[in-house]
């Protein structure tokens, strides 16, 4: 047997998958760890080592069957996964600066290493998760304490010169045109005002939408708490039915709407994907969260009105599935 493993290696968080050679999963859910990269490169790379063991063990194979490996990291990182020189929130300790952690990670492992962002890694999982290997085109935007995404043409995902493709939360949207937004001026950790992390993410609810709809909202109950502990309850209680918390996740469904209409014009797609845990939530909850990013869509073409909006699927594990998907296109060509 020929196994591809995927790893994604977040901030809190490692977590693992495998794939045969025709595209079957053999971990149903999570399979994880703790996460260890505050410890520095070699104590992370060692546990990423011995979490693969535990994992191909546990799903009854041998770890001389995985023939090669995907990563998936957040960001700042390089097309190849050279971590950037000033470090990030995820990277702390000093000697993640300008490191190659697919290069060092396939020395460790004795295997070759291909990397993606976790944005675009997500991307491909809810890409694949409706097409499977078939070519086609979706845009996926995916919600949680910021905004990633990516975009995938013909099954392959767009990485772009230095590898920022498919910064899907950067892309600048009217913000102005949202109800309940029309005096804002949302900003965003990256230094933009208006781009759709600004309004679209956790970050976002504790910046700018919470304390702007408490002030219509005085008497809420979330008025009483820190701003960052009530920013944590707004999804539940908007499934819910709170008035204000579905006033707030309407914003952001709109905010969703005016990007999905950008990629509309720009890639005609045949998807588009909203994840993340912004939205995992009830059936019911997600139905109505998807009826408002159709609404806060401009009008569009007849044929192009009914461009499938979907939600990703497995979303807790698409980092590392989507991570072993692009190692398994290397590893077949296709």
């Amino acid at each position: 047997m020929q196994l591809i493993a995927g790893i994604d290696l977040g901030g809190t968080a490692v977590n693992y998958t495998l794939i045969d050679l025709n595209g079957r999963f053999l971990i149903d859910g999570l399979c994880e760890h703790p996460a260890r990269s505050i410890e520095g490169p070699d104590i992370c790379l060692q546990q990423i080592a011995d979490g693969l063991a535990i994992a191909v063990q546990s799903a009854g194979v041998s770890l001389d069957d995985v023939i090669s490996v995907g990563l998936d990291t957040p960001g700042p990182a390089s097309a190849t996964g050279v971590l950037s020189a000033k470090g990030s929130t995820n990277f702390v300790h000093p000697q993640w600066a300008g490191f190659d952690l697919p290069g060092n990670l396939s020395i460790r492992l004795q295997r070759p290493v291909c990397y993606l962002n976790d944005g675009n890694a997500g991307a491909l999982w809810g890409h694949f998760g409706i097409f499977g290997r078939t070519p086609a085109t979706s845009i996926s935007a995916i919600v949680g304490t910021g905004l990633g995404g990516g975009v995938i043409v013909d099954g392959r995902v767009v990485t772009g010169r230095a590898g920022f493709g498919g910064e899907c939360g950067h892309v600048l949207i009217p913000t102005q045109r949202i109800a309940g937004l029309e005096d804002v001026d949302p900003h965003c950790n990256c230094g933009r005002i208006g781009d759709l992390e600004s309004v679209c993410s956790l970050t976002a609810i504790r910046n700018t939408l919470l304390p702007t709809f408490l002030r219509k909202y005085p008497d809420h109950e979330l008025a009483a708490l820190d701003v960052r502990d009530a920013a944590k309850r707004v999804r539940g209680l908007a499934e819910r039915g709170d008035a204000m918390c579905r006033d707030i996740f309407r914003v952001q469904a709109h905010a969703l709407g005016l990007f999905f209409d950008q990629m509309v014009n720009t890639f005609d797609p045949d998807a588009l994907i909203v994840g993340g845990g912004a939205i995992e939530a009830s059936p019911a909850f997600q139905s109505w969260f998807l009826s408002e990013i159709r609404a806060g869509m401009p009008a569009q073409r007849e044929e192009q009105s009914d461009i499938p909006l979907r939600i990703m699927p497995n979303g807790d594990t698409a980092g590392a599935r989507g991570a072993a998907i692009e190692a398994l296109r290397l590893v077949t060509n296709h």
